[in-house]
């Protein structure tokens, strides 16, 4: 049950059950989804450009393409709802959130353009989950460059069945500290519209080219870049504490050089200081998935942004994604077991707005 007034056919029942997995309730907040086609975007859109298409290969294998390009081989696990439960069955996962993949964000179209985009791929992200309602959770996208229509999405949306937006970290060059982005981030703070920044578009050079340095080293670095925007650019500042975000890849090195960052806001306040407090005091209000493989980073992720604000992540299906889910969590032993629990499940439920109890059974009505 969500916070409020209970949405239509959202069922008020007290928990009677407890979660499926028996180590208590399990939310995966980072997976992905690629529909299983979609309509020609050139014809539906109208603008010059390389869209995105997919190469159906076989049954369960399929490729995507942006323009006439090779981007991703993706498997049936991406659209087939039958297939992704199988794998949460097998992680003892009981609900996943599943977010739009970044490639289709059309953040470079004009507003209008990119209206008809996040409309296409918001409504076959409904048709993907619909065969699981009660475990599959469809994050929406949002045409970020025309914050106006973004919030107009982001309602429409929510009113048909998503229960938040993923966006991507920039604009182009505008960070999460742009205007225009302050002001839909203020839009889902008033409305609770849970948000999921993911890193993309990430620089190309002919060092960053090698070894999937783009992914293993971009990605991180993003994220990074764009939590420091939201310090040193003051939107924690402008924005009310109710904004609930999280950002993946257990929020990039961030934690790990929060004492740099500290350091510099003391040492060179003439030039980052631009922030209220320094950046330790916004700790808490924003949370991280815990896609970071390791328990000694998991520690560190605990440790310095506090067990409430980890929440555990796959990027499910993709290859540099964890199997199975939350394996981390769990051999990390240092964890309490009231800890762990908030990991696995607690502190998602919260950023959702969920009833523990309630989406534990209604998980188990739908398994």
């Amino acid at each position: 049950m969500r916070d409020g007034p209970p949405r239509e056919g959202v069922s008020t029942v007290e928990p009677t059950v407890r979660p499926r997995t028996g180590r208590g309730l399990a939310i995966d907040v980072h997976s992905h989804y690629v529909p299983r086609g979609w309509p020609d975007l050139a014809a539906e859109v109208g603008t010059c450009r390389d869209w995105p298409s997919l190469r159906i290969d076989s049954e369960k294998e399929a490729m995507i393409l942006v323009g006439s390009k090779e981007f991703r081989a993706i498997g049936s696990n991406s659209w087939d709802a039958e297939t992704r439960l199988a794998d949460m069955d097998a992680d003892g996962v009981d609900v996943q959130v599943v977010s739009p993949t970044p490639v289709f964000f059309g953040y470079d179209l004009p507003g209008r353009e990119a209206v008809k985009v996040s409309r296409i791929f918001n409504d076959l992200g409904l048709e993907v989950c619909a065969p699981a309602a009660d475990r599959l959770l469809p994050f929406a996208q949002v045409p970020l460059q025309d914050p106006d229509a973004a919030c107009v999405e982001a309602d429409r949306c929510m009113a048909n069945g998503h229960v938040g937006v993923e966006i991507g970290n920039h604009v182009g060059d505008r960070d999460l500290d742009d205007e225009g982005i302050v002001t839909f981030l203020q839009h889902c703070a008033e409305n609770s519209i849970p948000v999921f920044v993911h890193p993309w578009d990430m620089a190309s050079s002919p060092r960053l080219d090698r070894w999937m340095a783009r992914w293993t080293t971009g990605m991180p670095a993003e994220t990074h870049l764009s939590i420091v925007a939201m310090i040193l650019g003051g939107v924690f500042d402008r924005i009310p504490d109710t904004l609930k975000i999280c950002f993946a890849h257990g929020g990039g090195s961030f934690a790990f050089w929060l004492g740099r960052l500290e350091n510099a806001w003391f040492g060179r306040g003439d030039v980052i200081a631009t922030s209220e407090q320094p950046p330790s005091h916004y700790v808490g209000r924003f949370s991280v998935d815990s896609v970071v493989f390791d328990p000694i980073a998991l520690r560190t992720l605990v440790d310095t942004l506090g067990p409430t604000q980890v929440m555990v992540g796959s990027d499910y299906p993709y290859p540099l994604g964890e199997r199975p889910v939350g394996a981390v969590v769990h051999k990390a032993d240092y964890l309490t077991d009231e800890v762990r629990s908030a990991l696995l499940g607690g502190n998602a439920a919260r950023f959702l707005g969920l009833d523990v109890g309630e989406t534990a059974r209604r998980a188990k009505m739908g398994s």
